[in-house]
């Protein structure tokens, strides 16, 4: 009304149809939803057997339950095309890990991506993260290394009873240079003994027959392939392991000459730089004219009775590489084997090992045929003080280790004079 008067009847009667009609509506809606409920689910939408039956034939006539049908038939061809599209996704997912393999593992490994600099200033990642120590594998260990470790670091060595004289010479100059953080793993009760009575840091492993039998008995070879099971445990645990035979004579502390860039690192067998860091050895084959010359690349081997090896996957998949071998193959040689897994390259039929290696000054981590040949024998030389000096190019090792500790310790000039620079025998 222009006026502004108001006509309540007019406006309630309006208002009570409206709500009328909104009932019905709703009566209406509510009775569709429910006929389609009972069509699509016709034991009941919570329970498929305890609902009573109802016929939806009472609700709706033919003609919409054909298009209920319809429309049902057509919703499940939509599913099973979605079905096979998530299918189908999944496979290429699945083949996608599998060619990106490396890919992630360096993702995960090294972090967010990054784009490379400039020329001359890209450096590749070498220094792979370390496990997250699992204190489960050995509880009774896990307290040891806790109590004994520096930095989470120790030296390590294997012994028996077979080597207790050697064993002697190598806890004293430990002791004498004042390393806190090394432990013996006693491979029979005599030495387990042996070390408590001199009061050195030992442990004796749970009771593993096919392991202590070899421990009781076994020559150097076959007690040296044990140390690639038995080290897992530590990695395993978290902890770096400068892994030492018994016939290294210690002059200085190591932990103050390792770099830690890598996976592992280790002395070398070589006895100068070309032996030692590798150098082109070029093959001379006359027959085949221009091309008689052919380049290969040399280098002589680590020696697997002294490296420093990190907690790493790369670090770990090597120990069990190895052990899996020395365990399979009866007469390989564990230093042999140790390098084989550390530098071959992944070939057809044959995945290699991606583990990121250095090598160990060999003047300071010197091998007795760098003492014998070169250093007793040059006037420089003989004034310098390696690291450690390892005695494993000879086989006289107790007389020849005496004679080191002489020399270096005792200061006698003369004690390794008498000695060939090779063996005897």
């Amino acid at each position: 009304m222009m006026d502004g008067r108001r006509e309540w009847p007019p406006m309630r009667n309006t208002s009570h149809s409206a709500a009328k009609s909104r009932i019905l509506m709703a009566v209406s809606v509510g009775v569709s939803l429910g006929c389609l409920f009972v069509f699509l689910y016709p034991h009941g939408f919570l329970s498929s057997s305890s609902s009573q039956q109802v016929v939806s034939t009472k609700c709706e006539s033919p003609e919409r339950l054909n298009e209920l049908k319809m429309e049902y038939a057509e919703a499940s061809k939509k599913t099973a095309e979605l079905k096979k599209q998530v299918e189908q996704l999944a496979e290429k997912l699945r083949l996608s890990e599998q060619g990106k393999k490396h890919a992630e593992k360096q993702v995960e490994a090294f972090g967010i991506r990054r784009k490379a600099g400039p020329f001359g200033t890209v450096k590749g990642l070498r220094t792979n993260p370390t496990v997250v120590p699992d204190e489960s594998v050995n509880p009774r260990l896990s307290i040891v290394l806790e109590n004994l470790a520096v930095e989470r670091e120790l030296i390590v060595a294997l012994a028996n009873s077979n080597v207790k004289d050697l064993l002697e010479i190598w806890f004293r100059n430990i002791k004498r240079i004042g390393i806190p953080n090394y432990l013996v793993v006693a491979l029979d009760e005599e030495t387990a003994r042996y070390c408590e009575l001199n009061d050195v840091p030992v442990y004796k492993r749970d009771p593993d027959e096919e392991i202590d039998s070899i421990g009781r008995t076994g020559i150097n070879h076959a007690v040296s392939g044990l140390k690639f099971r038995i080290l897992r445990e530590f990695l395993q645990l978290g902890y770096s392991v400068l892994l030492s035979d018994i016939d290294i004579l210690y002059l200085r502390n190591p932990f103050n000459h390792l770099y830690r860039d890598s996976d592992v690192e280790s002395m070398t067998d070589g006895h100068g730089n070309m032996t030692a860091y590798g150098y082109d050895d070029v093959f001379d084959e006359p027959g085949m004219g221009w091309a008689r010359y052919a380049h290969t690349m040399r280098i002589w081997v680590y020696n697997s009775g002294f490296f420093y090896i990190r907690p790493t996957f790369p670090s770990i998949e090597l120990l069990d590489r190895v052990a899996v071998r020395l365990a399979r193959e009866q007469n390989a040689w564990d230093q042999a084997v140790f390098n084989e897994e550390l530098f071959f390259p992944s070939h057809p039929g044959y995945e290699g090992l991606y583990a990121s290696r250095r090598t160990m000054d060999f003047y300071l981590f010197m091998n007795s045929k760098v003492l014998f040949k070169t250093v007793r024998k040059d006037a420089t030389l003989r004034k310098f003080s390696p690291v450690i000096i390892h005695i494993n190019y000879h086989p006289n090792k107790l007389e020849r280790m005496k004679a080191v500790e002489e020399f270096y310790v005792n200061g006698n000039r003369d004690a390794l004079n008498d000695f060939p620079d090779g063996s005897d025998r």
